[in-house]
């Protein structure tokens, strides 16, 4: 493992240099467009390099022939197209490599041979054409369409495009990849970098698709608490995958058998397939869907082991009449709010839950946790009759890009096991470290709280085992200070003592005002007077003051 001040180095230096390509970009376009050139570049050198590595193990048998002798073979191109798609999804032709096209922008032989932005576009449409009519498709399809190297923001000129993609090219190729340590992931780190600091930059608009480290780490650890493995994790509205790429992390063995998400935005969309393939994940190993997850489940009848997910917080939504009739939703009786859609993708979840293990850790704003009217009926239908609410977790406010508003953490299980009566709440709202920007949930903030959820015991001022009884008796009403009593009582004042410290002050008083008459006695009555008057009497109000007092009349 990775020692973390070393980590931390690495990573920082890392940021410096991305901040560098970006900079070469910067005033010419919106960050949260020219971040997609830069993940753009760096997706496709990941896919050049991990198609190299993969082109050494496969060849290096064979008498020593490299990938470009073998594509040039009319009897070896036909095969290692083949494994390369069965393997890798896709197929990068030597001269598209990305070192070969670097080559082309720095040791170009002559004109002929030297780069243009042209030569990058055709590499990326022969990758992509590349999974036309196989399974891998559905990964690879669209996935550069946010890198439009045609944009005349880029230059007006085809030379002026060349020269500015040719530099981010340039920038990227000079970043240390080394795709075999496994120690420190570059690519993913610098991919997340990215995402946080144009996040950060960008404001809520970034926001949307990013979930800080500290609350998908939280939740993430929540969910897989006491799992070796999981055969299915989804996150319904994944944003770039970072939530459902962290569950993995927490695993005992780290194993997944297939994830599952879906992304609304297309762009997001974009990202959350770049992430998993820059993570090791193999596209057979999972399916990210386009579409809107309340209105359109692409899920079908698929249940899921781990589920995480931070969905957009009161979501306006149709709550049209056809989805009483959707199985996700009838259960209740009635449909979320249209002005709040928070309890929708609660219920979403639940529907998609393993009934013999499934887990669900989704973070939401504390109005579902109080709110009446028809989430009233939803809460009471989750815990009542279905029994699947097992923990109630409070977060401090201000975590997030875009919002200042404190969260919580809703976890559920299908089986509840020795806690199907009771529902535990844990009020963390202190649990941080203040950031100049945001708030910050550190691991040992992390770690108390799922340490406290791991043993379920009443903890004072932060956290109680509520029994059924309690819960029906607040009328499922689930608002945390009902259970947490974090109040702090104030310092018992001395009422005796402070009597006597304004007889003192009294006594102090008046015989200072005595001294002061007595020591204006001896001087010259009227200019006694006059002084007397001027301690006593008010400040007299200037003319001006008058004035400006009428105006404002």
């Amino acid at each position: 493992m990775t020692d973390t001040n070393t980590y931390q180095a690495q990573a920082d230096e890392l940021s410096q240099k991305l901040w560098a390509i970006a900079n070469d970009l910067r005033g010419q376009m919106d960050a949260s467009e020219f971040k997609n050139y830069i993940l753009g570049v760096i997706f496709y050198r990941y896919l050049s390099e991990r198609t190299e590595m993969y082109m050494i193990d496969l060849l290096k048998n064979d008498n020593g022939i490299t990938y470009e002798e073998a594509f040039a073979d009319e009897e070896y191109r036909p095969v290692v197209e083949e494994w390369s798609l069965s393997k890798l999804g896709y197929v990068i032709k030597p001269e598209n490599l990305f070192r070969n096209l670097i080559r082309k922008i720095t040791k170009f032989e002559n004109d002929a041979d030297k780069f243009s932005v042209e030569d990058f576009e055709k590499a990326i449409n022969d990758l992509v054409g590349s999974t036309m009519g196989h399974e891998s498709n559905k990964a690879f399809d669209g996935l550069f369409n946010d890198m439009r190297l045609q944009d005349s923001r880029l230059g007006e000129t085809v030379a002026d495009r060349t020269e500015m993609i040719g530099r981010v090219m340039v920038r990227v190729s000079d970043i240390d990849f080394d795709l075999q340590d496994s120690q420190f992931d570059v690519l993913g780190t610098a991919y997340m970098i990215l995402i946080g600091l144009f996040a950060s930059d960008a404001g809520k608009k970034g926001g949307e698709f990013f979930t800080p480290a500290g609350p998908s780490k939280l939740c993430a650890t929540l969910a897989a608490l006491g799992l070796d493995e999981a055969k299915t994790v989804g996150d319904c509205t994944c944003g770039s995958a970072s939530m459902l790429l962290e569950v993995q992390k927490h695993l005992t063995t780290g194993k997944v058998g297939h994830f599952y998400g879906q992304e609304l935005n297309a762009t997001t969309y974009n990202l959350s397939r770049m992430n998993m393939i820059m993570h090791g994940i193999d596209w057979q190993n999972f399916d990210i869907y386009k579409g809107d997850t309340l209105k359109d489940d692409k899920y079908g009848d698929i249940k899921m082991t781990v589920q995480v997910c931070n969905p957009p917080y009161s979501l306006k939504w149709s709550a049209d009449k056809q989805f009483e009739d959707d199985p996700r939703y009838s259960g209740a009786g009635k449909l979320a709010p249209k002005g709040q859609a928070d309890l929708a993708f609660v219920e979403h979840m639940i529907y998609h839950m393993d009934e013999d293990d499934g887990r669900v850790a989704v973070l939401l704003p504390h109005g579902v946790l109080f709110r009446g009217g028809a989430e009233e009926t939803i809460r009471k239908y989750i815990i009542k009759d279905l029994n699947r609410l097992d923990a109630v977790i409070g977060l401090p406010a201000n975590l997030f890009h875009g919002t200042g508003i404190p969260v919580c953490v809703l976890v559920l299980k299908s089986k509840r096991n020795g806690n199907a009566g009771n529902i535990l709440f844990i009020d963390a709202s202190k649990e941080f470290k203040a950031g100049k920007n945001q708030n910050v949930l550190e691991q040992k903030n992390i770690d108390k709280i799922v340490e406290t959820y791991a043993k379920r015991v009443d903890v004072d001022k932060f956290a109680h085992v509520a029994e059924m009884s309690e819960i029906v008796e607040n009328g499922y009403n689930l608002n945390i200070p009902r259970y947490v009593d974090t109040f702090e009582e104030e310092e018992t004042v001395d009422l005796e003592a402070v009597r006597a410290e304004i007889k003192r002050l009294d006594v102090e008083t008046k015989n200072a005002i005595e001294k002061a008459i007595s020591e204006n006695a001896r001087m010259d009555d009227g200019k006694a007077g006059t002084q007397l008057d001027e301690i006593l009497k008010p400040e007299r109000p200037s003319s001006k003051m008058f004035s400006a007092r009428r105006k404002r009349k």
